[in-house]
């Protein structure tokens, strides 16, 4: 263990001539007037998640029939603005969490997004009512009503793109802000932060269920705008609740952009590049605590290339007014960098993840509409299994605090007995794996039946909805807490997006795939692997060759982390 690791001071320039912590700090200070109301602010931020998500998935579920029937679009073209406008909502959180970490910080981010998000709510609720009034105030003819149409689909696809944008702000801060309420010196507060995380999970799970029982319905039997309506009433309520929670919270303001520390120390470490690396760690440059009382983070043996921007040199010593942050940084900027560049690896595995994950809506529901359905003659919809999907989320978190982590306790090394974030997230990958195994076991079976002229029921899916819910749990709220552990105190916002990302990056990486598969197997005539019939394809070799991948990025997540380095602040 080298010197930073032990805890002792790397060397230290004069505090006059370093470079000025106060001018270029990135550490983000407690707003002292803010005083934190105990459990209440994140029970409100909690509150707040269930109707946000309530409020999107109002939207977004059965946006597609409402693109189709209402405003009179082509099916393909219906599919295709659907998925770009999902994809948008969750790329702009990275936009966001920029914001929010340099600029605005998360609470501030929170109030305007939600301000774009209600306004583009609104407009997406007055869409769905110009049709009726086009039919009132135009029964002369079709040209105004096509004008009226025109017009109804551009007000709606502006409420779209502002409820991307604005979904997108708080998405990137709403988790960290409500991580920020708990004090990890703190022990109770440090296993209050960690209930968090499964309890924020189980608020996003909770729209859903609620957008897909009475809203879906509303909308199609009673009135698209009524639904629509409520979801906007969701927003609404949930603008008015976090306003006025706004004495409770513990606030934290940005002081830099965090982009450019990793910046400089990239830019010093090119300028010092023929320069050897000490071989003790002792000697590389860190501020006093005169100058910055913020901690620091121990320094570590990787990437040893970046730990050339830390050196000290003579030019240094000898004129120490002329050294800056681009051409001597300290430890704690230096493993700021290594911690993202080991977080890598884990991001790319889970993209992986989130491309298996995407069969949920995809060829599950293909695969269900093949079958029987019915379970026990009642009629169920093969995209309604995505709600039981959401039932057994919330059971595998119980199974998990109640049953999986008691059970645990006398064979774990930990203090708490849990397992580690990255144990969590290498089981959701093995669970990925097994939930393709059993789709395609059942789709051989669905296959082998129709050969036979018979249907079996698409309760036979159940099982593959339940190991895929334990993969989401596992792999999702881990890897939430987890970036969100790791990452350095002022990308808080910016990790915790990118760690969503991942959900985008693997629908777009499944809609690659399905073009891969079918320009390899649809040739010669052939139907491919996934037929318009299903019963004339092979969707149980897509499973298969899904499930191998996925055990393939468990290999490749295994080797990537069985020598993690855990980011350790000494001070």
């Amino acid at each position: 263990m080298d010197d930073m690791e032990r805890g002792e001071h790397a060397l230290l320039l004069p505090e006059s001539h370093g470079p000025k912590i106060q001018e270029d700090s990135l550490q983000v200070p407690l707003l002292k007037h803010k005083k934190r109301g105990g459990s209440k602010a994140p029970a409100v931020i909690l509150g707040f998640e269930c109707l946000e998500s309530t409020a999107f998935n109002g939207i977004s579920t059965n946006l597609v029939v409402y693109l189709e029937t209402v405003l009179h679009g082509g099916n393909l073209a219906s599919a295709s603005n659907v998925t770009t406008w999902f994809g948008t909502s969750y790329l702009t959180p990275l936009f966001g969490a920029v914001i929010a970490d340099t600029f605005w910080g998360n609470y501030n981010t929170i109030l305007v997004s939600l301000a774009l998000y209600l306004l583009g709510m609104m407009l997406i609720t007055f869409s769905a009512f110009l049709p009726t009034t086009t039919a009132a105030l135009c029964a002369v003819g079709a040209s105004c009503a096509s004008t009226w149409a025109v017009s109804s689909r551009t007000v709606a696809f502006a409420g779209l793109y502002l409820v991307a944008i604005g979904a997108g702000g708080v998405r990137s801060s709403l988790l960290p802000f409500g991580a920020e309420q708990f004090d990890d010196a703190n022990a109770a507060d440090r296993d209050g932060k960690a209930s968090f995380f499964s309890w924020f999970y189980l608020c996003v799970s909770f729209g859903p269920i609620i957008s897909g029982v009475f809203l879906v319905w509303i909308q199609q039997n009673v009135s698209w705008g009524l639904g629509f309506g409520i979801a906007t009433a969701c927003i609404a309520v949930a603008f008015a609740a976090f306003v006025l929670a706004t004495p409770m919270y513990k606030r934290r303001v940005p002081t830099g952009t965090p982009l450019k520390s990793l910046c400089q120390v990239v830019a010093a470490a090119c300028r010092k590049i023929s320069v050897k690396v000490p071989a003790a760690a002792g000697f590389l440059y860190e501020v006093s605590d005169k100058i910055d009382s913020q901690p620091k983070i121990a320094h570590t043996s990787e990437f040893k290339f970046l730990d050339k921007a830390a050196i000290v040199t003579e030019s240094d010593m000898e004129r120490p007014e002329a050294a800056t942050f681009w051409k001597l940084c300290t430890v704690t900027q230096v493993e700021e960098l290594k911690i993202l560049m080991r977080l890598l690896p884990v991001w790319i595995t889970s993209v992986i993840v989130s491309s298996a994950y995407a069969q949920m809506n995809t060829t599950f529901v293909q695969q269900g509409s093949a079958m029987d359905m019915t379970i026990m003659s009642v009629p169920v919809p093969a995209a309604s299994l995505g709600s039981f999907e959401v039932v057994c989320v919330m059971t595998w978190v119980l199974l998990y605090n109640k049953v999986i982590v008691p059970a645990l306790r006398s064979f774990s090394s930990r203090a708490d007995g849990e397992p580690s974030h990255l144990q969590r997230m290498g089981a959701g990958r093995l669970l990925m794996a097994l939930t393709m195994a059993v789709g395609a076991l059942v789709e051989m079976k669905r296959l082998d039946s129709a050969a036979r002229g018979e249907e079996i029921s698409i309760a036979w899916q159940l099982p593959q909805y339940f190991f895929l819910a334990g993969g989401e749990v596992f792999c999702y709220i881990a890897q939430l807490e987890f970036f969100f552990g790791e990452a350095p105190d002022t990308m808080k916002s910016m990790c915790t997006s990118l760690a969503l990302l991942t959900v985008a990056l693997g629908s777009y990486m499944s809609s690659f795939i399905y073009a891969i598969v079918e320009a390899f197997t649809a040739t010669r005539g052939r139907p491919g692997w996934i037929s318009d019939d299903l019963n004339q394809g092979h969707l149980d070799y897509f499973f298969w060759a899904m499930a191998a991948m996925c055990t393939l990025n468990f290999v490749v997540y295994s080797a990537a982390v069985k020598n993690y380095k855990l980011k350790t602040v000494i001070s």
